[in-house]
């Protein structure tokens, strides 16, 4: 899941070619939502989900399936970003709770850890796999939340996750 090219790019243009790359990536632009900000240390993205005609249902409220689709990767890449190739990275679920109409651009920060991260470090080294469930809102800009998201990521190491497979096909 990790981009092989930033890895070719020196480390103070890595934030902002990761937020091109989200903005201009086909199926990542087709939800309405933008990459705004990306942090320098690859921690931290913040998205806008647009409300515009191409993201509100008949009602005038943004449709579900954006405000979902612009949330969807952000987490298990930023976990990626940091835990490097070694590591496989996937999303494994995702709940979303609607608190009220999103009738404006709303905004939602999302944000790993380095004390997250080393707590799936450990844990990788003494399971080879494991979960961690990760929260954010999309809020409007007077701060109202109107949605709530949950996203499970897994992380396993390469060997473990091929062992596995080698398990499962035999």
């Amino acid at each position: 899941m990790r981009p092989k090219l930033l890895d070719r790019v020196p480390p103070r243009f890595r934030a902002a070619l990761l937020r091109l790359g989200f903005n201009f990536y086909p199926s990542y632009r087709a939800t309405g939502g933008r990459v705004i900000h990306v942090s320098r240390d690859l921690t931290t993205i913040r998205v806008m989900l647009r409300h515009s005609w191409r993201t509100v249902n008949p009602a005038g409220a943004l449709f579900g399936g954006a405000l979902y689709a612009a949330a969807d990767p952000m987490f298990a890449m930023l976990l990626a970003l940091q835990l490097g190739d070694d590591v496989i990275v996937w999303d494994k679920a995702g709940q979303i709770r609607y608190r009220r109409p999103g009738r404006s651009h709303l905004f939602a920060d999302f944000h790993v850890d380095a004390a997250t991260v080393e707590a799936v470090r450990r844990e990788l080294a003494e399971h080879g796999e494991t979960e961690r469930t990760f929260r954010a809102e999309l809020r409007d800009r007077q701060g109202r939340v109107h949605v709530e998201l949950d996203k499970t990521v897994y992380c396993a190491t390469k060997a473990h996750y091929g062992d596995k497979l080698a398990r499962l096909s035999g």
